[in-house]
């Protein structure tokens, strides 16, 4: 793709969900209606308004594009075989939204075939923008940001809970590292790849939309994103999950997968 192809479709993405955040911060603001999905947790108003806006917005642009998104029934029949796919989560961290936790975002990510390429997080109550595009650069408010460059897990700053880190299923503790939560899986791989935090890990199937956009921008920064056993993830499945993700700079991303890499795989476990 030319830089000034890459420059439309990363303009189409970040104009597109700028504009859904100012919907959905005014109408976070007010009463919300709150539905559950069961298992897959709540749903609001506001997930399903910035669905629907990015959908028209989105595929009115660029017709001949797949979609998935969290909110919308999928069909594989749609996006599998496609040349790019829109991925999108309407609000990561719904939650927070119910909440009234600003750690919500708009996450809307874009596929080059079963590939993460470029990718747009947004988190409308902080007005903090993170895009990038894989080969282009990647950004934070319009700077140019990258991933941070460390090479020891000791005081490492790891995006997660920490819950997971004091487990004592590992064979190995875990060094004493600076844990920062955060509630959307979206927003953690954005903080990643501005640096603003070393190292996530994601653990268990996480869905293509949970991750597809960070994916993009994190690579996109510098950094490497794979499965917790080091193997390039695939997008675009006709069941659209990946088993975990692992993400850093090259040198921390190589320590974590030394640890994560006799986890038992998902595949192995009952899914649900």
């Amino acid at each position: 793709m030319t830089l000034q192809s890459a420059a439309s479709e990363l303009e189409l993405l970040e104009a597109s969900v700028r504009e859904a955040g100012a919907m959905a911060r005014e109408l976070s603001l007010k009463p919300l209606d709150i539905q559950s999905k069961g298992e897959a947790g709540p749903v609001t108003n506001v997930d399903k308004a910035v669905d629907a806006m990015l959908e028209i917005k989105f595929l009115s642009k660029r017709p001949d594009y797949g979609w998935l998104s969290e909110e919308t029934p999928d069909n594989p029949d749609y996006r599998i075989g496609k040349e790019r796919t829109f991925v999108l989560d309407p609000i990561d961290g719904t939650a927070s939204l119910i909440g009234k936790t600003p750690q919500w975002t708009i996450s809307a990510g874009l596929l080059d075939g079963t590939r993460a390429y470029a990718g747009v997080i947004y988190n409308p109550m902080t007005d903090e923008m993170f895009t990038g595009i894989v080969g282009h650069g990647a950004w934070f408010n319009g700077r140019p940001m990258k991933v941070a460059d460390i090479a020891n897990l000791d005081g490492a700053r790891m995006i997660g809970q920490k819950s997971r880190y004091a487990d004592k299923r590992w064979a190995t503790p875990w060094p004493k590292m600076d844990i920062i939560e955060r509630h959307s899986i979206a927003y953690r791989l954005a903080l990643v790849a501005a640096g603003m935090g070393d190292a996530t890990l994601l653990f268990g199937w996480k869905h293509e939309w949970d991750i597809a956009a960070g994916v993009a921008i994190v690579e996109a920064a510098g950094g490497v994103v794979t499965d917790l056993w080091g193997e390039k993830l695939q997008f675009n499945n006709e069941d659209p999950r990946v088993p975990g993700v692992a993400a850093a700079g090259a040198s921390l991303h190589a320590l974590l997968i030394e640890r994560t890499n006799s986890l038992p795989h998902p595949r192995e476990q009952a899914t649900g």
